[in-house]
């Protein structure tokens, strides 16, 4: 398994820097901690604790990360600039061709940098302010919008549908899906539907509408009673039946179609549903959610909730034990095996990655033990270990989120790279130490007070930035509090 697939799955937040390895570092605690490398260029540093800082940006690819935490971070990778301002408060991204930014994900724009033929002009403009104004400046002038609202305005291409149009909401609105129009006047309560489905409903009284096709729809006193004829997909073969629906809660209920019958009675509590196309599943519910037995081609379920539930739909297995309590979810992505297990949902949180191809390497992992501990193996020779970790639980694959707040919280770091070299550090680096792949100390640091570092030629000591004891013969720079 490749190093680079295992690393971007797990998410080592630091994963770039312990790939590396430091030959010693320079310790001025609190106004500056440098790593240093063989050559004695600078790889990686932190100012006035974890909050002014420059490193490798986190993942496989090249790249630098360095800011103020929180209040800025800037990130260089693969072509991509990142910009956070108190992320996720405000976050920038510069792309190869396009860009992207955001306020809380309410003040919104993105654009793409070149018109395809001459690049000159913006291609594309997006702009938001949620959820009273949009707009869009496209390189077609049909494609264009600009929306205001509740006053007036039309989106295109957006929450779903091809095109909706307002004046004065909710008196006015108009919705184009599927080639189907329907105006509400006023919303939601008066509805008329034209072009492929044409019908007319008063909301919640009823509604009726005819098409596309053999489809049909109608409803009463909503949502008590309907009764719905649906068109076979457009994949289905010539001469496929349609589906029909038919409700009357909380009496009883029905689907039937081509291979399917399902039917519920005192609905939700009691049914079944026995569908032989285009998979076969049987299922049996008694006083659904809580009894839930089904059995078919690619999907079991046994459920006896809040004690036991299992399923497997398509090879993913979901086990629930005193639900919410347990939860162990199984599947796979390409070659790679997944196991997640989680405890109460966040206090204990597992997730394991293998190999299918190959099951003799090392698998990968991360733990969260909320909110004291999180641990994290790439299964390649990086590990790593953060007391306190109240954060990255709930941010499992959120690089940036990572990147911006983890270190503040992190009053213990432990990195154990492929070398077998290790590396702690106490308090934002005020305490370090390191030992080499045999496990001897090869380097400790009190901050600016006291330095060790052992050399092939013995041990050099500083002790309040001064040098005493056995001086480097080798090519690499002294150990200088500097």
């Amino acid at each position: 398994m490749k190093i680079r697939r295992l690393t971007a799955l797990i998410g080592l937040w630091a994963a770039a820097a312990a790939l590396r390895g430091y030959a010693y570092e320079l310790n001025g605690w609190p106004a500056f901690v440098l790593q240093k490398d063989e050559s004695g260029a600078t790889v990686e540093w932190q100012g006035a604790g974890p909050l002014v800082f420059r490193e490798p940006a986190p993942g496989p690819e090249p790249g630098t990360a360095a800011g103020l935490r929180p209040f800025y971070v800037r990130t260089e990778q693969g072509g991509v600039v990142k910009t956070d301002i108190l992320y996720p408060l405000f976050f920038f991204r510069k792309y190869p061709d396009s860009y992207s930014w955001s306020v809380l994900q309410l003040i919104n724009g993105q654009g793409t940098d070149a018109r395809p033929g001459d690049g000159t002009d913006l291609a594309e403009k997006r702009f938001d302010v949620w959820p009273f104004y949009f707009s869009l400046k496209a390189d077609t002038p049909a494609d264009s919008y600009q929306a205001l609202f509740p006053v007036a305005g039309t989106l295109k291409g957006r929450l779903g549908f091809r095109q909706v149009s307002w004046v004065l909401f909710p008196l006015y609105v108009e919705l184009h899906m599927k080639g189907t129009e329907t105006r509400y006047t006023p919303f939601p309560f008066i509805r008329t539907y034209t072009g492929a489905a044409n019908g007319f409903a008063i909301w919640p009284l009823f509604g009726s509408t005819k098409g596309p096709g053999v489809s049909s729809h109608f409803y009463a006193a909503w949502p008590l009673f309907w009764n719905n004829v649906v068109a076979p997909g457009p994949d289905a073969p010539e001469g496929t039946a349609p589906t029909t629906q038919f409700g009357l809660l909380p009496l009883y209920t029905r689907d039937a179609g081509p291979g399917l019958v399902s039917e519920n009675y005192l609905w939700p509590f009691f049914g079944y549903t026995e569908r032989t196309a285009p998979f076969r599943y049987s299922e049996r519910r008694y006083l659904w959610p809580f009894v839930v037995q089904g059995r078919g081609d690619d999907h079991v379920v046994d459920r006896w909730a809040p004690f036991y539930a299992y399923s497997n739909a398509k090879g993913a297995d979901s086990t629930w034990v005193a639900w919410p309590l347990w939860h162990q979810k199984t599947w796979s992505d390409a070659d790679l095996g997944q196991t997640k297990t989680q405890f109460f949902y966040f206090l204990y949180w597992s997730q394991d990655q293998r190999s299918l191809s190959r099951p003799g390497l090392a698998h990968a992992y991360k733990r969260h033990y909320w909110p004291l501990l999180s641990v994290w193996d790439n299964g390649a020779g990086s590990r790593q270990v953060q007391f306190p970790s109240p954060l990255e639980v709930f941010f499992p694959d959120n690089p940036d989120m990572r990147l911006t707040w983890s270190p503040l919280f992190s009053l213990y770091r432990y990195d154990h790279r492929p070398t077998g070299e290790t590396r702690s550090s106490v308090l934002w680096n005020a305490l370090t130490w390191r030992r080499g792949p045999d496990g001897e100390l090869r380097e400790f640091h009190l901050g600016p007070l006291v330095g060790m570092r052992r050399l092939d030629s013995g041990e050099a000591w500083s002790i309040l930035g001064f040098d005493i004891g056995t001086k480097p013969t080798d090519s690499k720079p002294p150990n200088r509090q500097q």
